[in-house]
């Protein structure tokens, strides 16, 4: 069938996306021609994970454009909407922050981070900064050195930084515009790169502190000086046009790309992006697939300067910016840098890749093969907790491709309030599967229960009923609370070698469920024991009760908490006897409200 169909595809450019045998679309291309593109998959020997992607197919689909340009935005837009599971494997989604300058109704400057760059209506950003703390230390130094506005809200009348002149008094609306005009050209002017306006302002300060004796206000803004000179100093590049650019640069190894990002900034490097993956189609396609993608989160600069073979004229085009391939000169060797950087990321960084994916990726092919499942992409896995029969939960996490999904983590609060774990996995795994039927949710390929036969039993049973036909098997550990058995659908013992990758990997989703459930389980049990003991104190209702668990949190704090701290919270009488009854409790007065 694909041959007859190959056969059909037009030399135009468009998508193409792959499908595996439940229909589900695992890679989305994009071609100048689809026919030759689509068919090399087939009609030549693939390796790594091109070879394994090919394995999968069982079907393909596309979608034509009238120009590559528009492919490329078809692809990005299809990705978006389907993420497929060979279009993500290694790349990270960082998002670095800004400064950001709020220049109505009230001058203001705080850290932000923007998954989408655009423009904000009265708001200039600096950035990226790459180092998070360097950005809030130079938001905190200039909050210090410039009255800026502080605080979130508008207090009825001026506050203590007015008094102490770290504040023009934006409350009292009768602000020295002479003074905010200086202020603002100031600030402006130092994060677009002018460093010498606020080592002269710290300079100034310094001097003023030193003549009135206080050395230590003058030896902790030193600090900051020479802080904010390692910061800014780090590394200068020669172009002195102050333009916003970035430098790209990709080096391709064992079937691997790596692509380096340097952010110019102000003719300085403040920092880069490094992001690796694996590479399915053609290299120059794959890259300049990716740097779409990556600036659709990130601030697009004023100018792009790309390596040789990249598309040009598509990625300006679609960026709406500047970019340039550079032949010579000191652009060139900017490129050259970003080229070089990414070479060295890739070396050191590929082994921990390579024993990462067999870990992860090729254990779970190993699984698959093992339990003679023809797809193995998704798995839920299942554990439940209760102490005593009292504060039951259950959670679920999701492992995809190898790895964990931490976004589609579930945690289920269970009315079964009771030591039963059989009606327990039955409640959970309906409720978990009958609304996914409702709701037309993915489903796994294979369900794992943290247990034996009783939880397997259960799970089918409420599976059966939902008819719905997914392979259970459990996890069973040995008296030591190690992992040590994989339970088959027919309660069948599966021989694993304890020291097999496979064997590891299973270990960890099951400390993973387990972490998960139980870090839930000690949340619900911690609220639930501070508001038990709260309603033996006289004097403390629902209102009090809710203010001191918002300041304290635990029990152990209260205790250790002073009564003049208990006092502010709540009137003395009643403070002294919530103290009278913790260091009962703590003596072991009341043990059962201890457990």
């Amino acid at each position: 069938m694909l041959k007859d169909k190959l056969k059909t595809i037009p030399h135009l450019p468009g998508s193409y996306q792959m499908r595996n045998q439940n229909n589900v679309i695992i890679y989305v291309g994009k071609a100048k021609d689809l026919k030759k593109r689509v068919n090399s998959y087939f009609n030549r020997p693939q390796v790594g994970k091109t070879a394994k992607l090919v394995s999968e197919i069982v079907d393909f689909t596309y979608i034509t454009t009238a120009t590559e340009q528009e492919a490329f935005i078809l692809e990005n837009n299809l990705i978006k909407e389907y993420n497929p599971k060979y279009n993500i494997l290694l790349k990270d989604d960082k998002s670095y922050p800004y400064i950001e300058y709020i220049k109505k109704p009230y001058p203001k400057l705080k850290v932000s981070r923007y998954l989408n760059i655009k423009k904000k209506d009265n708001k200039t950003l600096f950035g990226p900064y790459p180092n998070v703390y360097a950005a809030r230390k130079i938001v905190n130094l200039i909050n210090r050195l410039y009255p800026l506005k502080k605080c979130e809200n508008m207090p009825n009348k001026v506050c203590l930084y007015y008094h102490i002149g770290e504040c023009l008094g934006f409350c009292e609306k009768n602000v020295d515009q002479l003074k905010l005009q200086t202020m603002e050209d100031d600030i402006l002017s130092f994060l677009k790169g002018n460093d010498k306006i606020l080592k002269d302002k710290i300079m100034e300060k310094i001097t003023f502190f030193s003549d009135n004796l206080n050395f230590e206000a003058a030896l902790e803004l030193k600090k900051e000086l020479q802080f904010i000179s390692l910061v800014l100093d780090k590394q200068k590049v020669e172009i002195h046009d102050y333009v916003n650019r970035d430098a790209v640069g990709f080096y391709f190894d064992e079937g691997i790309i790596s692509v380096q990002i340097l952010f110019i900034r102000n003719g300085k490097i403040v920092g880069g992006n490094n992001d690796k993956f694996y590479l399915i189609s053609d290299v120059y396609d794959e890259v300049n697939s990716y740097l779409i993608h990556f600036y659709e989160k990130h601030e697009i600069p004023k100018e792009i300067i790309l390596p040789e073979k990249l598309n040009r004229e598509i990625l300006g085009s679609i960026l709406a910016t500047k970019t340039l391939i550079p032949q010579k000169g000191r652009k060139k060797n900017l490129v050259d840098m970003a080229y070089a950087n990414a070479k060295i990321c890739l070396e050191q960084e590929v082994n921990i890749i390579r024993q990462d994916e067999k870990r992860s990726v090729l254990a779970n092919e190993e699984l698959k093969e093992l339990l003679g499942l023809l797809v193995l992409d998704r798995i839920d896995c299942f554990d439940n907790s209760n102490l005593f029969g009292s504060f039951a939960v259950s959670g679920m996490i999701v492992f995809r491709g190898g790895r964990p999904a931490k976004k589609e983590y579930r945690k289920f609060k269970v009315s079964v309030d009771k030591n039963d774990d059989y009606n327990t996995m039955k409640e959970v795994i309906y409720r978990r599967y009958y609304r996914a039927l409702m709701e037309k949710t993915e489903l796994p390929d294979l369900i794992l229960v943290d247990g034996g036969e009783n939880q397997i039993r259960a799970t089918l049973e409420v599976l059966n009923d939902l008819h719905l036909s997914i392979m259970v098997c459990g996890l069973k550990k040995d008296d030591h609370h190690r992992t040590n058995q994989l339970i088959g659908e027919n309660l069948e013992v599966i021989d694993i070698p304890k020291s097999s990758d496979l064997f590891h990997y299973l270990t960890r989703i099951q400390d993973e469920v387990h972490r998960f459930t139980i870090t839930y389980h000690k949340t619900l049990r911690d609220k639930g024991s501070i508001s038990s003991v709260l309603d033996h104190i006289e004097g403390i209702g629902n209102a009090r009760k809710k203010e001191l668990i918002k300041n304290f949190g635990s029990v152990k704090k209260m205790s250790e908490a002073t009564l003049e701290e208990l006092s502010s919270i709540v009137p003395l009488n009643v403070a002294q006897n919530l103290l009278s009854f913790l260091e009962a409790r703590e003596k072991g007065m009341d043990k059962k409200e201890d457990i």
